[in-house]
């Protein structure tokens, strides 16, 4: 073989070679990656079963349900984001920033029934935390408008139209 086929040869293994490993690398990537969705983009769209995501929204005032089976505590809230509602089960303590009205987001994957079973819940920071995603969903839908004041309370939601969140946050 001549000088420059070797070459040749050499540079397509290589091109070859950190393909298959690029390849591999997002393969592996595409497994975890873990997708921020809203209740009204879960009734969309549901996503599949097998698929963990990131369920963000408001938790829905008088929908917190406490049980124990056994020694497990279990949870059922409903979590909203002003347009639709998903009901979220979760087996386990809650955070102690966890209230009704306050903003939420929890992990885990959606049930053949339509529910969300989590597997972790996340309330942070105070009062006033809402989620970047769960604040950008609310300005879309006409819900809230930051130039306003902050949010409207959770509860009022399903009988508020834009016009009703601007009034009501300039008399807060």
């Amino acid at each position: 073989m001549k000088r420059k086929t070797r070459r040749l040869w050499l540079v397509i293994a290589c091109v070859a070679g950190l393909g298959a490993a690029a390849g591999l690398t997002l393969s592996a990537f595409s497994s975890n990656i873990v997708f921020f969705m809203t209740p009204s983009q879960v009734a969309a769209k549901v996503p599949p079963a097998d698929r963990t995501i990131r369920l963000g929204g408001m938790v829905v005032a008088g929908s917190v349900h406490r049980e124990r089976h056994g020694e497990t505590p279990v949870n059922s809230f409903e979590v909203t984001d002003g347009q639709a509602a998903v009901t979220v089960q979760f087996e386990g303590i809650l955070p102690d920033l966890f209230r009704e009205g306050q903003s939420v987001v929890a992990v885990g994957s959606m049930t053949p029934g339509g529910g969300f079973a989590a597997s972790e819940v996340l309330a942070k920071h105070d009062e006033t935390y809402m989620p970047k995603e769960v604040a950008e969903e609310l300005q879309k839908s006409g819900k809230w408008d930051p130039k306003f004041g902050p949010p409207p309370n959770a509860a009022s939601w399903n009988a508020m139209t834009a016009k009703d969140a601007k009034t009501s946050s300039r008399g807060s």
